[in-house]
């Protein structure tokens, strides 16, 4: 997963043949979108940057961790952030703020979330994994291996560490860190445990599977909603008709985020994508050719 990068983007970089209102509605209207470092997250936020630069507005894209997030668009630092995963991963995050930030509509369905490991691991549910901790060593003692320690993800797996008294310590790390050592152990078919959730690119490079989780602590699949600060969707009422509208499948996501893992850079990726799929965007796009300027 590489970090979400802000480079200026000239705007002509692809014809997305939308109405002359759109543009003459952002006349260079600065927006600030709030992003973290998950694959998805950096994908589709320079996806988003790229389409919306050339419809005239300035995007910054603003990387910070999540509860900054949350706390940064209560208080007007971002206009909007693209990922907010409900009803189970997110809703913490979200409950400080649930009276003052704006939900808006769906743009992924049925997400996963949880304990990882290689299709070759004999083992298929979390309650095996605490009678088998001793094969899954990571420098010396048996380990999980996960993200950042502020993520949703590891507080869920604090959690999923007591509810099943599993016999592992979590090791958080970066995301990138973490891939790292999946990749190793997966080329060396040994044991390896991390926390993982999809949309991911790893799923389609390598045969993954997730340990069955009979108790639920990571939930039982969310969808992905964009949101922002309060009063955004009258302040910018093109830009929301546009987001209400964007949807994406497990097909045409992961084959973004695998174009931006192979190319190792998120807007060359991202700008690849989006010379072969205008026509899905520009269906987006039209969703705010109703909307005044």
């Amino acid at each position: 997963m590489k970090k979400a990068f802000v480079v200026p983007v000239a705007a002509a970089l692809f014809a997305v043949g939308s109405t002359a209102s759109a543009v003459a509605h952002a006349q260079e209207k600065p927006l600030v979108i709030g992003t973290n470092n998950w694959a998805e997250n950096v994908a589709v936020a320079n996806l988003w940057k790229l389409v919306l630069d050339d419809q005239g507005y300035d995007v910054e894209l603003s990387d910070v961790g999540k509860s900054a997030l949350f706390a940064g668009l209560a208080n007007g630092d971002f206009d909007l952030s693209l990922e907010l995963w409900l009803p189970y991963t997110d809703k913490a995050f979200l409950e400080p703020y649930k009276d003052t930030l704006e939900v808006h509509d769906a743009w992924y369905d049925r997400t996963g979330l949880g304990l990882v490991v290689p299709s070759y691991v004999d083992i298929d549910s979390i309650p095996e994994l605490a009678k088998r901790a001793d094969e899954f060593e990571y420098q010396g003692s048996p380990t999980i291996l996960g993200i950042d320690p502020g993520s949703a993800i590891a507080g869920m797996t604090d959690d999923a560490i007591e509810t099943y008294d599993l016999p592992l310590n979590q090791v958080n790390s970066s995301e990138p860190a973490m891939m790292s050592a999946l990749d190793r152990a997966y080329k060396s078919e040994e044991p390896i445990v991390v926390t993982l959730w999809n949309p991911h690119w790893a799923f389609a490079d390598y045969d993954l599977k997730y340990l069955k989780d009979p108790e639920k602590v990571y939930g039982d699949g969310d969808t992905i909603y964009w949101f922002s600060r309060e009063g955004f969707s009258g302040d910018d009422p093109w830009l929301t008709a546009v987001l209400d509208a964007w949807h994406m499948s497990d097909e045409s996501l992961g084959e973004l985020m695998s174009e931006i893992e192979s190319q190792d850079d998120p807007v060359a990726g991202a700008r690849t994508w989006l010379e072969e799929n205008r026509d899905q965007v520009d269906e987006w796009l039209a969703a705010g050719e109703q909307i005044q300027p």
